[in-house]
């Protein structure tokens, strides 16, 4: 999970982060930034300094995925704007390596109202690739080609973004609200994205089909796919 700043991962994935973690499974999170120049309103009005600020995101942050049962890494590379460089690249190849995802989530590649996004999107999808080349210079095998689902956007409309996969996240949306609370720098959004999850998960029950035995109060993610999914059996 490449995530640009420290909050993005939860507003946008925790419930597949936790769903994945109550499997068992390995979760990574790399944060490129703390956030702490743009979405930080609240400490600078404050007047805490640059640095405390980080401190704060950070610890939110290290709260929340606890919260999910995941690992988390910060770059501090930072933000507003976050530069992308081959140096960042470089080390999302090395994390690619070390932890062989089977699953790449990240932003999607447009993002009119911030910029950082479709940065750190871009930069975390030529890790992948750069991952895959036997004769790249990092620890570890080649990386396979595990798939690259995007995560929705604050604005999707405005992103091109449409909900070709809902995953459902019922069983864990209690994890992600603790995980939401646990950033009171952007309290402002634990409602919003409450509400979201409720009218996926209406979605996601009107496209799957009417004998599921989906729960009333069903909740939801959207992705999209960046490449296509390989399949022997159409379902």
């Amino acid at each position: 999970m490449i995530s640009a700043h420290a909050g993005d991962f939860v507003w946008r994935a925790a419930g597949a982060i936790a769903l994945a973690t109550s499997r068992g499974e390995r979760a990574r999170v790399v944060c490129l930034s703390y956030g702490e120049r743009g979405e930080s309103a609240k400490a600078w009005r404050a007047g805490r300094t640059l640095e405390e600020i980080k401190a704060i995101r950070r610890e939110e942050a290290e709260n929340a995925a606890a919260e999910l049962g995941a690992e988390i890494e910060f770059l501090d590379a930072g933000d507003y704007p976050l530069v992308e460089s081959q140096e960042l690249v470089d080390r999302l190849v090395r994390v690619y390596r070390d932890v062989v995802p089977d699953v790449v989530l990240t932003h999607p590649l447009a993002d009119p109202y911030n910029g950082d996004h479709p940065a750190a999107a871009r930069m975390a999808l030529q890790a992948r690739v750069l991952a895959q080349a036997i004769g790249y210079e990092a620890p570890g095998e080649p990386l396979g080609a595990p798939p690259v689902f995007f995560f929705e956007p604050h604005q999707p409309e405005q992103c091109g973004f449409k909900p070709e996969v809902l995953l459902d996240i019922t069983p864990v949306f209690d994890r992600k609200r603790k995980a939401m609370e646990c950033l009171p720098a952007q309290q402002h959004m634990w409602d919003y994205y409450t509400d979201l999850a409720r009218r996926r998960g209406v979605q996601l029950k009107r496209n799957a089909g009417p004998n599921l035995g989906l729960a009333h109060d069903t909740v939801g993610e959207a992705y999209m796919r960046l490449y296509p999914q390989v399949t022997d059996v159409l379902s």
